[in-house]
């Protein structure tokens, strides 16, 4: 179902409400899964990306429940936890009638894809880890920025801040699709629940529930990352046994938009060639 045309994205039911998403290319899926900041979605967070997967895969990226163009159910009638958005994109891969796919998530996005390979194992053939929540440890300083946005232009500056290297020049176009998404009143709402639901709880898996991940999984961080300490990544190479990792250097949390290029060429070598089995 596609939406108004404006966004050029379609909608497809996932369980209680729609999911919208944007995709290009052809060939073996690939889920490209945003992170949890505000005005994040699959276009502002992979646009720069959907081009490169697109010559080998069909990239497809979802909006998380709450976030973009997705549906944002009222908050007192839904729980905006991350068994919610594990729920979504198992049933948004059911949806689209794909039997086994890559994921690839950033920060939430990270925990989104590992929730779904530990609870459906069968429909992940690889992950790719960015940056990603999953693990415990105390809040950085540079997360509150995330989790206190005040719903500003400002605010939104101090988010990108936060999650690029201070070479990268948000462009404006961006920060005000960010920004013009995120005061929407529904999604503020959302966002609200969704980052009430994380100071609470966390972003957390029991490590012996991410030791039993026997999926083949591609550990990528940037080694500057202000969010998730560079040591999460090592232990998530610790705790998943069929993994490899890739540091980049001068890259903070948003690997795929600070550097594209390097990012899709490294994670589509991942998924085609190396370490693969032969099929």
């Amino acid at each position: 179902m596609a939406d108004n045309g404006k966004n050029n994205g379609k909608y497809v039911a996932t369980g209680g409400f729609r999911t919208h998403y944007i995709e290009d290319g052809s060939g073996d899926p690939v889920i490209l899964l945003h992170g949890g900041g505000a005005g994040a979605d699959g276009r502002s967070n992979w646009t720069t990306c959907l081009p490169h997967f697109a010559k080998r895969k069909r990239a497809i990226a979802p909006d998380l429940v709450g976030f973009g163009h997705t549906d944002k159910p009222d908050p007192s009638r839904f729980d905006y936890t991350q068994d919610a958005r594990n729920e979504q994109i198992i049933a948004f891969i059911e949806a689209l009638g794909l039997q086994r796919v890559s994921i690839v998530g950033n920060s939430m996005g990270g925990a989104t894809a590992l929730g779904v390979a530990m609870r459906r194992p069968d429909l992940v053939e690889n992950l790719v880890l960015m940056g990603s929540a999953g693990l415990g440890g105390a809040p950085s300083p540079e997360l509150g920025a995330i989790l206190n946005y005040d719903f500003t232009v400002e605010g939104m500056r101090r988010i990108i801040a936060a999650l690029a290297n201070p070479g990268f020049v948000a462009g404006e176009d961006q920060v005000r699709y960010r920004y013009e998404i995120s005061v929407q009143p529904e999604t503020r709402a959302a966002y609200a629940a969704t980052m009430a639901w994380v100071r609470e709880h966390g972003l957390v898996y029991p490590t012996e529930e991410i030791a039993k991940v026997t999926t083949r999984t591609l550990v990528v961080h940037g080694k500057d990352d202000l969010v998730v300490p560079l040591a999460n990544a090592y232990r998530f190479l610790e705790l998943l046994g069929d993994s490899a990792g890739y540091i980049l250097p001068k890259c903070r949390h948003w690997a795929m938009i600070e550097y594209p290029e390097t990012f899709s060429s490294v994670t589509l070598d991942f998924l085609d060639h190396y370490g693969a089995s032969d099929r």
